[in-house]
């Protein structure tokens, strides 16, 4: 083979290189799959990782700040297969679904969602009257605890304002079910004795399950002593859509905006 020949092989070699690292991140995403992988990675990935991907430290998915993966058959490898000796557990998606959340993560850059966006704006309103509506009408402090006054049936509230964005907060008070993050979700229980129990769940593991009840009793039992245990996929919060006034709601947003745990 002459040097010309040999030449013209490495180009195209280098071509087809070049070509497939093209389409891996060149997939032609449709607004359908980038609207499917938000979904999806707002129900089970935004609970470590927030809702702009920045959840983390050192981790930023918006804006391609990976550990581990550059290309987009890589970082969706990842997301099913999860990251060995890490939190990141392997998540069950299939290729199509894990490819969506790519698609997903290489809009966030151009999503609103972004903070400082206008979807992520501080709503305008009365944080001493939503803190009223928190102990009163709403009723909310019958369940949550804030600076360590309240029941801890349900998640505590003392931070939500540094780790949450004004709009979530409103989604929340409004359509619960919207999004139910996996440190909130609830767990049905029933032992082989035939009791049933129930709470929100703390803690599981291969052998073991955790969970707090309405009594605020904290429960740890083996799962070879339960029948059966079901995660429960709906909010256990009401949705104040009926019960609350739009300046009602937007006070309370207010409020629970200002909960900052002591930060600024």
């Amino acid at each position: 083979m002459g040097r010309r020949d040999r030449s013209s092989l490495a180009w195209a070699a280098g071509v087809v290189v070049l070509a497939s690292t093209l389409a891996a991140q060149e997939h032609g995403y449709t607004a359908a799959d980038i609207e499917n992988g938000g979904r999806l990675f707002q129900s089970s990935c935004a609970g470590c990782h927030g809702t702009t991907g920045d959840g983390v430290p050192g981790i930023d998915l918006g804006r391609g700040q990976f550990r581990r993966g550059t290309s987009d058959s890589e970082i969706a490898a990842i997301v099913r297969a999860g990251i060995p000796g890490t939190t990141m557990a392997p998540s069950g998606f299939s290729e199509a679904q894990a490819m969506a959340i790519v698609a997903y993560l290489r809009n966030l850059p151009n999503s609103a969602s972004k903070p400082g966006a206008p979807a992520a704006a501080t709503r305008r309103g009365d944080a001493a009257r939503g803190k009223a509506l928190f102990a009163g009408k709403g009723e909310c402090a019958s369940c949550h605890r804030v600076n360590g006054v309240g029941p801890r049936v349900a998640p505590d509230l003392s931070d939500v304002g540094a780790i949450r964005i004004a709009s979530e907060l409103e989604q929340k008070l409004l359509d619960p079910n919207a999004l139910v993050r996996p440190g909130n979700r609830y767990v049905r229980i029933v032992t082989n004795e035939g009791t049933t129990l129930s709470g929100r769940l703390l803690n599981q593991d291969s052998f073991s399950i955790q969970f707090i009840d309405s009594s605020e009793r904290l429960m740890s039992l083996l799962k070879s002593n339960l029948r059966e245990y079901t995660f429960i996929k709906t909010s256990a919060m009401p949705s104040y859509r009926d019960t609350l006034s739009s300046e009602e709601v937007t006070d309370l947003v207010a409020y629970l905006f200002s909960l900052k745990g002591g930060r600024p």
